[in-house]
């Protein structure tokens, strides 16, 4: 099974990817970590997008297009992935049917995560971690249990991601909305688009996900 995830940064893509990789051994493919791989790995794509990178120009579509279909090559055909970060256009949704067609696999789900701007803002302006062990807290939804002190590790000091500000937040939201939502038509036209409340609770976002998945294919 193959399943694209989208949503603006903060709808909990990543934790559920995560839950899915536990669950089902599916293998997450994100973008930036392929490309960093690639880079590091050296391999012919890789070094063109270090080139690129180097000179400080941004990384076609066509080197992005070319790292997916390096990782999806080593794995075994019968492995799920959930495609993190990609596409962003429909120029790139566009490459990704001909990558998945040339090897012989099909999209079975475009799951999208929706969200309240306002609540989202809340969500990711509120959350820290500890600066030892990365364990996550939220001004209002988790706080340590004993005031300044980590949960996991009993450390003292706590740290917060400098983009995670309201301004910030907003200006992902609008450019999730400009760029990534136009290729949702797409993929409705197949009749392969479910959307599940990204503001619910986790537990029930994983049910949510679960159900479409073990659903009737489209």
């Amino acid at each position: 099974m193959n399943i694209i995830l989208l949503g603006p940064p903060g709808a909990g893509k990543g934790t559920q990817a995560t839950r899915l990789v536990d669950s089902r051994g599916m293998v997450q493919l994100s973008t930036g970590d392929m490309l960093r791989a690639a880079v590091k790995a050296g391999t012919p794509v890789g070094l063109q997008a270090k080139a690129l990178m180097e000179a400080g120009a941004l990384v076609p579509d066509e080197v992005v297009s070319g790292i997916i279909g390096e990782a999806l090559d080593d794995l075994a055909p019968e492995t799920g992935v959930i495609f993190d970060g990609y596409p962003r256009t429909q120029e790139q949704a566009r490459s990704l049917d001909t990558i998945l067609s040339d090897r012989n696999r099909t999209l079975d789900h475009v799951i999208e995560l929706e969200v309240d701007e306002d609540a989202l803002v809340e969500r990711i302006t509120g959350r820290f971690t500890c600066a030892t062990c990365g364990a996550g807290y939220h001004d209002i939804f988790k706080q340590p249990k004993i005031e300044g002190e980590c949960d996991k590790c009993h450390g003292h000091e706590f740290k917060r991601r400098p983009d995670d500000n309201e301004e910030t937040v907003r200006t992902r939201m609008a450019e999730y909305r400009g760029k990534t939502a136009p290729i949702l038509p797409i993929y409705e036209a197949r009749g392969i688009v479910s959307r599940v409340d990204g503001m619910a609770d986790m537990e029930d976002v994983s049910t949510s996900i679960a159900a479409i998945l073990d659903g009737p294919r489209a």
